[in-house]
């Protein structure tokens, strides 16, 4: 559409032998005139015929421009010439056909005129003067459109095909069902607003991102946690595919349906369970995996809903060796005893072994894997892992999808107004006091929360601890 028209104009001549002679003569003539005219076709763009065209018409271009705007042809078996010209203006491509012709028969004339003097044998007329034309030759916005599309969509089958080929990223379902035939417990649509307000809290209660983790919830009580254990680890393959916001959604969910839960950053790398909740993080897990503290004194009650919350404390050189301690497993005893439900939060499974490590000593591992985040070789990589350490996978949680296109997730069943939501504690409301100032843990806990005060390093067996009790 953007294409300047160009006008094209065309003459013809006729080539004959000027002979009055007998009928075999004139064949003569007539076969030798046939035989000149591919010579004349050549002529037309030299610059003996298109020099006096461009002195003529005062054209400000040189003979070889000018011959890329004339074209000169012949039909077969016959002695004519056709003489075309193009430009932007329909007179000035009439002016130039016409002016090419002329200069073309003067130029046969004197090239074929004899030497010894005489009239020329061979005499051009111009038989189809040329005209203005009324409509441009090009473009031909009908055939490029056509042609346009027919490769648009070419391209598009090609591109398609490539970026199936090669393209590993797990968008959706049909790409991690390339990968594994674990239960997907939850899809969870991307929300551009989670990172301002990363919390369940924080969104709407019948909100989609809301019913998306309470469904987690669901799917999760139905994995069968069996064998009296009740810690569930929430890992993923990488960073950044969400596992962290996964797990501190999911203990709020399940501590919203009754039961007492603890949520545990053990992500002794990059925790950030204590920024998400506006939580104290000098003491937590670390602290009392050292045993310079006791466990009722990092146990940090979140909310009215029976949360509490154990941050990952200081940030040790040896993450993996802690976490793989006998401490870390007669901790995890403890908390399975006091609580219905112990939710960790662990590092990726493949940039350290920390996740590894855990997925030992726990009832069950959830996968997190971010939409457009992680490859197929990358997760594939992070189950082998879990295999090798005879974890037990309750399923896959698939973050970010889109809300829109093939791999999109949505859920939309009642609507709410605003006045639904106005009995809601706000935020500032939920966020508990810091540990200076921390309320009896008796008075939160729906389970027995008074732990011995046997050093860290002989933390009693699960057996003991309810003997004790």
């Amino acid at each position: 559409m953007l294409i300047k028209p160009t006008y094209t104009s065309s003459t013809q001549l006729f080539v004959a032998i000027q002979s009055s002679g007998t009928v075999t003569e004139l064949q003569q003539g007539n076969t030798f005139s046939q035989a000149r005219v591919q010579s004349y076709v050549k002529t037309v763009s030299s610059p003996v015929v298109l020099s006096p065209v461009i002195d003529s018409l005062g054209l400000n271009e040189t003979a070889a421009d000018l011959a890329d705007r004339i074209t000169a042809s012949s039909d077969p078996n016959t002695v004519l010439i056709t003489i075309s010209a193009s430009d932007g203006s329909p007179a000035q491509a009439s002016a130039i056909a016409q002016a090419v012709g002329a200069s073309l028969v003067k130029v046969v004339d004197d090239l074929e005129r004899p030497k010894a003097g005489g009239t020329s044998p061979v005499r051009l007329s111009i038989i189809a003067p040329a005209v203005a034309p009324q409509q441009p030759s090009a473009p031909n916005t009908k055939v490029n459109l056509a042609l346009g599309l027919l490769l648009g969509l070419g391209v598009g089958v090609a591109g398609a095909l490539l970026r199936t080929r090669f393209d590993t990223l797990v968008r959706g379902e049909t790409e991690l069902r390339q990968v594994t035939d674990a239960p997907i417990l939850g899809r969870i649509t991307f929300d551009p607003e989670a990172t301002k307000k990363p919390l369940l809290t924080q969104t709407t209660p019948q909100g989609p991102r809301a019913e998306a983790f309470r469904q987690l919830r669901t799917n999760l009580q139905f994995a069968q946690v069996t064998g009296g254990r009740k810690s569930v680890l929430v890992t993923s393959s990488i960073p950044g595919e969400g596992k962290s916001t996964t797990a501190t959604n999911l203990a709020l969910a399940l501590a919203q349906s009754g039961q007492s839960v603890c949520l545990v950053d053990a992500d002794l790398r990059r925790p950030m369970v204590d920024s998400y909740l506006g939580l104290e993080r000098r003491v937590g897990l670390t602290t009392v995996l050292l045993g310079t503290s006791e466990l009722d004194d990092v146990l940090q009650p979140w909310g009215e809903d029976g949360l509490c919350v154990i941050t990952s404390g200081a940030i040790p050189p040896n993450p993996s060796e802690l976490l793989g301690s006998h401490e870390m497993q007669s901790l995890l005893g403890l908390l399975e005893a006091a609580f219905d439900v112990v939710v960790l939060d662990a590092p990726p499974l493949l940039p350290v072994t920390d996740a590894a490590v855990l997925a030992q000593v726990v009832a069950g591992v959830v996968v997190v894997v971010g939409s457009q985040k992680t490859t197929r070789p990358e997760l594939e990589k992070s189950l082998a892992a879990l295999d090798l350490v005879d974890a037990k996978l309750l399923g896959v949680v698939i973050n970010r999808l889109p809300s829109k296109g093939a791999d999109a997730y949505s859920y939309s069943y009642y609507s709410y107004d605003s006045a639904s939501t106005s009995n809601i504690p706000s935020e500032s409301q939920r966020k508990p006091p810091t540990l200076e100032n921390e309320p009896d843990m008796g008075t939160t806990l729906r389970a027995p929360t008074t732990f011995p005060a046997e050093s860290r390093a002989q933390l009693p067996t699960r057996a003991e601890s309810r003997q004790n009790r």
